[in-house]
């Protein structure tokens, strides 16, 4: 038996902590070496950290809020709504923000969250070190899966906080109660380390895109070499994935509209990883909180319940998005049918309750909520994925690294590639003249492409951040300029968030961001 203990998430107030421990993962209460294990334990293990993907702190609710209402392409609507969403609107956050931790439910605020996802990876690698005369190769595919989601964890971690405590399952407890922040260069080192494992011991493809593949690995890496600027590293990941998309089991879906369908997305090659909801309601947990904040009030377009009109587009968002874009279509609600059957324009949308502003509303997350049967108010207890990766994704970042290599070409027709899909709508009638092919793209291009493709897919803020692009979107000519008297970015602050208080009085190895 191995004797020492080691710790499996950030060290808080053990008041915080002693609370955040979540259902899937109650076992986790006894140490590995406390306790048997068996391959099923493990598997319950790995199963709890990804079960974290699904809670409302992460993007169906706290972060995504936080990425969102951060970007330049969501605008609070109801002025009414929590200070904390208002906050990271308004570029105001306080460092007690409750979406980034909540210390009366920590459970339901992100920082902890990410940091229960790293614990559930580590105590997994940790109890796979105690297994004898299994198959090496089932071993190795389950620490394929606990490295991946640790990435996934870290890799949103340090581009919101920067330098963060790494902690791996060699940590000890002692340690990780003292643990400096961590250079963010050696954060994103152990990020790669795992994404690298994981592409050589996951299988090609899934069927069940919920769990990680080695195209979803390899995605990742060109991800993640990207932010960093390491553009013949991103090129050559995104192009890996490319060439052996056939292996892979990918390609773009003909209908865009289809990867945000509830039921069709389930057969669409595209999806790389998802958050896959399956309509449950457990402790107000595990529910897509999207499609509530980001219908409206009185909206019976997609189910009687309507939504909340809280993160809303700037009008720009909707009057610069050119018309015959496909993509507009699927992406926006212009006009909605009330209970009564009576359509209603957006610039009427107050006339359905107060509280509505009155713009188009983000369509994406209620439509899909829509496709399936609901079994609770607002659509929060839909079938939807959210995606976390997917083709269209990878073909852009090989653009952009492509680009960045002086591979013109090579970026136009991957750009193209995804422009031709919005060009053919759902196929029914003859393709639209938008968006045209282009030649000699720019940076500007494909961020321009990354923008309206990925729209409302938590990628903007990341893209902001690591473009240094917030004094330009957030400008004069960005596209919130009726926000203009009470926006308060300040770019040597606002890219990156707070460390909670609470972790610094706990642990004076930590510091705090600038500006906070």
């Amino acid at each position: 038996m191995k004797t020492n203990k080691f710790l499996f998430a950030l060290i808080l107030a053990s008041s915080v902590f002693a609370c955040s421990d979540l259902e899937e993962n109650a076992i986790s209460q006894l140490n590995p070496d406390e306790r048997d294990i068996d391959l099923a334990t493990v598997e319950t293990t790995i199963n709890g950290a990804y079960g974290n993907l699904s809670a409302r702190a992460f993007l169906s609710r706290g972060l995504g809020l936080t990425l969102l209402l951060r970007s330049d392409m969501v605008d609070i609507g109801n002025p009414s709504t929590a200070p904390e969403r208002i906050e990271h609107d308004q570029f105001t956050v306080s460092a007690t923000n409750p979406l980034i931790l909540n210390l009366s439910n920590p459970e339901r605020s992100f920082w902890p969250r990410l940091y229960q996802i790293v614990r559930g990876a580590n105590e997994t690698l940790r109890e796979l070190e105690l297994l004898d005369g299994e198959d090496p190769a089932v071993v190795n595919e389950i620490a394929g899966r606990a490295r991946f989601i640790r990435a996934y964890a870290y890799y949103h971690l340090v581009r919101l906080f920067g330098d963060i405590p790494y902690l791996d399952e060699q940590t000890t407890t002692v340690d990780a109660s003292v643990a400096p922040r961590t250079p963010a260069e050696t954060v994103y080192q152990g990020i790669i380390a795992d994404f690298e494992f994981a592409k050589t011991v996951l299988p090609n493809s899934r069927a069940n895109r919920a769990l990680p593949s080695k195209a979803a690995a390899s995605a990742f890496l060109a991800s993640v070499y990207l932010t960093r600027g390491e553009y013949q590293m991103a090129y050559d990941e995104a192009t890996d994935v490319i060439d052996n998309a056939g292996t892979y089991d990918l390609a773009l879906e003909p209908d865009y509209r289809n990867i945000f369908h509830a039921v069709n997305t389930n057969t669409s090659k595209e999806p790389i990883f998802v958050i896959d909801f399956v309509a449950t309601n457990v402790g107000d947990e595990s529910r897509d909180y999207l499609a509530a904040f980001t219908g409206f009030f009185g909206q019976a377009t997609y189910y009687p319940t309507g939504g909340w009109s809280v993160m809303v587009p700037a009008q720009a968002v909707y009057d610069t998005w050119p018309d015959g874009d496909y993509r507009k279509e699927v992406n926006f609600d212009a006009e909605a049918v009330d209970n009564s059957g009576n359509v209603v324009s957006f610039n009427n949308f107050s006339s359905l309750d107060g509280r509505n502003a009155n713009r188009p509303h983000i369509s994406k997350y209620t439509a899909m909520a829509g496709d399936t049967p609901i079994a609770n108010t607002s659509g929060r207890d839909s079938d939807s994925n959210y995606q976390l990766m997917r083709y269209a994704e990878v073909l852009l970042i090989a653009a952009e690294a492509a680009i960045e290599l002086g591979r013109t070409a090579e970026a136009d027709a991957w750009i193209n590639m995804v422009r031709e899909r919005a060009r053919n709508g759902n196929g029914s009638g003859a393709p639209s003249a938008v968006p045209a092919n282009i030649s000699g793209a720019t940076i500007d291009d494909v961020m321009e492409e990354r923008r309206l493709e990925l729209a409302f897919e938590h990628h903007r803020w990341y893209d902001i951040v690591r473009r240094q692009l917030g004094p330009e979107v957030f400008g004069p000519n960005g596209f919130e300029t009726e926000q203009m008297g009470t926006q308060n970015f300040d770019p040597s602050r606002d890219y990156l968030l707070p460390i909670p208080p609470i972790e610094i009085t706990n642990n004076p190895s930590l510091t705090q961001n600038p500006g906070y």
